[in-house]
């Protein structure tokens, strides 16, 4: 069972990060909300990821014309996901965006037991998607990524909540 739920916690942080690096690749920067120039998250959802794969609170993004990319938050981000694994993401997250893959990803990160293990590629096949861990993989339906997860100890500005 913990070789199940490791894999899905890798998953939801390369999901993430795939998404932050195909908002990153459809523009060269900014976070939107304009009209002008789209956010993160509806960059993801023009790349077929679904915007659940990024928690809320996104500064801004930067994408290269080598592909490489950065997304950045107010400050580091951690979240429950699925009631068991604790997700990190830092305050900048990068990787490679490719069509269909995240590689090289750094500053995501799932507690496993005692240890935080990086989440270094996100793969989308079909309606699932796959997060690798080192060798381990994990595949997950986009359905479970409908929404944004919430940082805990701060508000999606960035300011320290109560």
């Amino acid at each position: 069972m913990a070789a199940t739920t490791y894999p899905l916690l890798l998953l939801l942080l390369l999901a993430a990060t795939a998404v932050a690096a195909k908002a990153a690749a459809a523009a060269a920067a900014g976070t939107g909300g304009n009209g002008t120039t789209p956010t993160a998250y509806e960059m993801l959802e023009r790349y077929n990821f679904p915007r659940g794969i990024l928690p809320a609170g996104v500064q801004g993004y930067a994408l290269h014309p080598d592909g490489t990319f950065e997304v950045y938050f107010p400050r580091p981000c951690e979240f429950l996901l699925a009631r068991r694994w604790l997700v990190r993401y830092e305050a900048r997250v990068s990787g490679s965006v490719a069509a269909g893959s995240l590689t090289a990803l750094q500053g995501i990160s799932v507690k496993v037991v005692f240890l935080w293990l990086g989440v270094g590629e996100v793969d989308r096949a079909g309606d699932n998607l796959s997060f690798y861990i080192g060798p381990v993989a994990t595949s997950f339906p986009l359905r479970d990524f409908a929404e944004s997860p919430r940082c805990r100890g701060y508000d999606v500005a960035g300011a320290a909540s109560s």
